[in-house]
Formats: C-alpha cells, sequence, structure tokens
C-alpha cells in the first residue's frame, strides 16, 4: 500500500522535514545521496525530453547528482520502495529478450 505522498530522498525514502528546498550541497541523512538533484525534482520524467517537464532548463547527464537547476522544486510524492515492481516495464523486458531470442 503506497504512503502519502511527502518530499523524501529518492534513492532510500527518508522524509525531508524542513521547510523550503534543500541546498545544492545537502545530502540525505540516511544514504547520504544528494537531495537537490533532478530525481527529487517535481519537473523530472522518465517519458519527457530530457528526463525534464521544464523546457527552459540546461540539460543535466548526471540526473542522481546535486546541481544548480533554477527550476528545482522538491516533488511531493508518495514513497514505493526499492522492492517496487513496474508491471509494465518488466512485460517490455520480457517482450524484447523474446523477439531479441534471449
Amino acid at each position: 500500500m503506497p504512503s502519502s505522498p511527502t518530499r523524501h530522498c529518492h534513492k532510500c525514502g527518508e522524509p525531508w522535514k524542513l521547510n523550503g528546498n534543500p541546498g545544492r550541497g545537502e545530502t540525505c541523512l540516511q544514504c547520504r545521496a544528494d537531495l537537490r538533484c533532478c530525481l527529487n525534482c517535481l519537473y523530472y520524467d522518465p517519458r519527457a525530453a530530457e528526463q525534464c517537464r521544464e523546457r527552459r532548463a540546461d540539460l543535466v547527464h548526471e540526473k542522481h547528482v546535486g546541481n544548480f537547476c533554477e527550476f528545482f522544486d522538491f516533488a511531493k510524492r508518495a514513497w514505493r520502495g526499492l522492492d517496487f515492481k513496474n508491471v509494465r516495464e518488466d512485460a517490455a523486458r520480457a517482450n524484447l529478450k523474446k523477439l531479441l531470442g534471449d
């Protein structure tokens, strides 16, 4: 059962309890992952061009690394956990393996 939307670390789910956005150098207290990174941003979308829905933002190649993007807004999402299964992705991978004969 998914939890309620919170602002949390993209890697481990540790909640961000302070007001406002984290600074570029701030890291998760639990796993030390960068907090001000694309993977925590409201505009991050793996299906969008350059994985960002903010068209004015500069391209960031390493989405998990802290950056200076001026459009960063810490997303409020439900934490899915590391064991979350994406059924559509699993089916697509299975079809690809079948197509390639693996």
